[in-house]
């Protein structure tokens, strides 16, 4: 019975889920009978009077809710996959985008770009998301490795620094961009369009395509670099390659939607639960599931109250619990 629960959360509810969160949203007055009209004048040819009830059902749910579903899912999917795969190319569950500085580092590029609009925003997050990742296994590193304690602290100081920059950035924006910044950096979807949804897909896609075809690369790199070693692996181009990618797809989730906290933390450990460790299973369970939760989570978000939360206040306040258990089941201490 469990294996069929299992196979449910991450196989059969995605496509339900979706359809479902095309429901969801402030507008009121819509039921379920303005649905399937709407649905039977789409297959039966699209909706042609543009000045019925339909139409409006149409442009709400075409270029309202469907590029926020598709958005949320596309970015769920990434930061889900991304935490998953440096979990296990550093061996340490308590890693994820946004502890090792990542997401602060490619907020600061982004926010930049919003500030100074002659940089591009998904170029500028991916390259301060790379230097984040440099500067943070550069302070951790010692004496030819990297411990626990070392990277999760390096991570916290590199976020800390760009967290800082962000704030610098604020302070001297326009009061309209420094607005925008602001509710960018809590995480926020309901900007979504399909501008953004055509800037964000293809990096996001690439790198979500390129860490599921590496996963089973991340088992041999879990064991360890000597036994990858000796079964032919390469591990530091490995690891060059898959923190490549993941970076690549945080920077570009964080320019779309901003800052989603420790959504790449819970998740993986989540799915791991479900499937076991084998990434084999678990890729693809990150990739599913990760879309899926974040959907579940983003419905709360603009439906729980009148006025809409942003999401990454809610992924804030599901990670840090679960950091924290996380800290006191490894009794990670200074000693």
């Amino acid at each position: 019975m469990r294996k069929y629960i299992i196979g449910f959360l991450i196989y059969g509810l995605p496509l339900p889920l979706l359809l479902y969160s095309l429901t969801v949203g402030p507008s009121q007055g819509l039921h379920l009978a303005d649905y399937w009209a709407w649905a039977k004048a789409v297959l039966a040819g699209g909706v042609a009077d543009t000045s019925g009830e339909l139409y409006l059902i149409n442009n709400i749910i075409e270029n309202v809710r469907l590029p926020r579903v598709i958005l949320t899912f596309i970015i769920g999917a990434g930061l889900a996959a991304s935490g998953g795969t440096l979990q296990g190319i550093f061996r340490n569950p308590l890693v994820d985008p946004y502890v090792l500085g990542i997401s602060s580092g490619s907020a600061f590029g982004a926010a930049l770009a919003i500030a100074f609009p002659l940089i591009n925003i998904n170029l500028s997050a991916f390259a301060l998301g790379v230097v984040s990742v440099i500067l943070t296994y550069s302070f951790a590193f010692s004496n030819k490795s990297a411990s626990i304690v070392a990277v999760i602290l390096s991570g916290m100081i590199v976020s800390g620094i760009f967290t800082a920059m962000l704030t610098i950035v604020q302070y001297i924006s326009d009061p309209y961009k420094l607005q925008a910044i602001v509710q960018w950096t809590m995480g926020n979807l309901h900007h979504a369009s399909w501008d953004k949804i055509n800037s964000a897909v293809l990096p996001i896609s690439v790198g979500v395509a390129g860490m599921y075809l590496l996963r089973w690369r991340l088992n041999l790199l879990a064991l360890g670099d000597q036994e990858a070693k000796a079964v032919g692996v390469n591990p530091n181009r490995d690891k060059i390659i898959l923190v490549v990618l993941a970076t690549l797809t945080t920077s570009s989730s964080v320019a779309a939607a901003g800052i989603i906290s420790l959504y790449g933390l819970f998740v993986p450990h989540l799915t791991r639960m479900m499937v076991g460790p084998d990434n084999r299973k678990a890729m693809p369970a990150n990739i599913l599931f990760g879309g899926s939760f974040l959907l579940i989570i983003d419905n709360f978000s603009r439906s729980l109250m009148e006025f809409e939360i942003p999401i990454g206040i809610f992924t804030m306040l599901l990670g840090a619990p679960f950091f924290i258990f996380l800290m006191k089941k490894n009794k990670i201490n200074w000693v």
